[in-house]
């Protein structure tokens, strides 16, 4: 059977019909970005002048063959250089752990305790699925309350405005990464999970998993007064 070929318009008003609805298209894609960009304009930091505070969240990015991936490394060298100018006292590590040989939390705990941070000083969320996931539980889960949050630039933005959404006092700090294909991926990927994003922090639906409370970052700090 022939595929029909979609109807172009054969009137000036049927092209300007055309165009009006693309551009209404566009710009409704665009709304959730803008929002991700405005209600976080001043909560970016750099890792030079990220404000104190107790406790760091670095989100996870993926594992090569068991170990943080080059993007994840980034991360956990902004968290060690943060503790050891003791700017923060403890690192919320959240990750996958879905399946048994996939190990995001434990990965990111031994990277940083080989970087000069106290195994004391890590707490592991192992279902950190996402980053609302992940915003949800270190509030609900993990009683945290302001945080430094600490990812990729082009995913920055979303963490801070949907940790706020769940009730932390965020900053967030955008590590530099090179302009490579992960990169741009990251970027492109970024302009949709946007609208995700906007529907978790109106509707703020439950994490895929919530469990109960963990004293985890409560003992962290407790272990350095």
């Amino acid at each position: 059977m022939k595929m029909s070929r979609p109807r172009l318009p054969r009137t000036r008003k049927g092209w300007r019909r055309l165009v009006q609805t693309v551009m209404a298209g566009c710009v409704l894609a665009l709304l959730p970005v803008t929002w991700l960009y405005v209600s976080t304009a001043d909560r970016l930091r750099t890792a030079a002048d990220a404000p104190r505070t107790e406790v760091a969240v670095v989100f996870g990015a993926g594992l090569r063959d068991g170990e943080p991936s080059l993007y994840l490394a980034h991360r956990l060298d902004a968290a060690a250089r943060l503790y050891r100018e003791g700017r923060i006292e403890a690192v919320l590590v959240t990750g996958d752990n879905s399946r048994e040989d996939y190990d995001e939390p434990d990965a990111m705990r031994a990277y940083l305790t080989r970087h000069g941070v106290p195994d004391a000083r890590i707490v592991g969320d192992y279902a950190g699925f996402d980053t609302w996931d992940s915003c949800v539980r270190a509030k609900k889960i993990f009683g945290v309350d302001r945080a430094v949050l600490i990812s990729q630039g082009f995913h920055i933005r979303r963490a801070v405005a949907l940790c706020e959404a769940a009730g932390v006092d965020a900053y967030g700090v955008g590590v530099d990464a090179k302009h490579d294909v992960t990169w741009y991926y990251g970027g492109t990927r970024e302009v949709f999970a946007a609208g995700k994003a906007v529907l978790d922090a109106v509707f703020r639906p439950d994490p895929r998993f919530l469990g109960p409370k963990e004293p985890g970052v409560a003992r962290a700090l407790a272990s350095g007064r």
